[in-house]
């Protein structure tokens, strides 16, 4: 294309130029405006695939409190304990009893008692109260309460 160019220019008198220039910048926009339509689908490939986290492609697992979900989950809880067990040992510590930790962290948590979740509830309001003033959302009362609840029982 260069020697196109030069044949172009030396061959133009100086009436000719203006025009050359035009066509020669004309047929260069069209060429960047193809070259970035082929760049476009190229760019809206980035991240999508096999490995990524596009929540349309990701695989779906098995539906929440289903008897699949509940084994995948004892399976994952005892990996993770055998692997601990297995650190433990590596350190020359004894190691864990994996049935009793998978039976503990497992086991539902004990239900409060209605003066505790009173108390938790009227905190909870209490916080709510000073987010309010500072101008913050309030909390979902129930949900907090519920949430302080399980925290308290790990």
């Amino acid at each position: 294309m260069e020697t196109a160019v030069c044949a172009l220019v030396t061959g133009v008198s100086a009436g000719q130029f203006g025009t050359v220039i035009i066509v020669l910048g004309t047929l260069l926009v069209i060429a960047a405006v193809l070259s970035l339509k082929g760049q476009r689908s190229a760019y809206r490939g980035i991240g999508r695939g096999a490995f990524s986290l596009d929540e349309s492609m990701r695989p779906t697992g098995p539906a929440p409190s289903s008897p699949a979900a509940r084994a995948e989950a004892e399976a994952e809880i005892r990996q993770l304990v055998e692997a601990k067990s297995a650190r433990r040992e590596a350190r020359g510590e004894a190691p864990l009893d994996v049935e009793a930790e998978i039976a503990a962290l497992t086991r539902p948590a004990p239900a409060a008692d209605d003066e505790l979740r009173d108390e938790i509830r009227q905190l909870v309001s209490a916080r709510n109260a000073r987010r309010v003033a500072r101008g913050q959302a309030p909390l979902d009362v129930e949900a907090e309460v519920d949430r302080q609840l399980r925290d308290l029982a790990t």
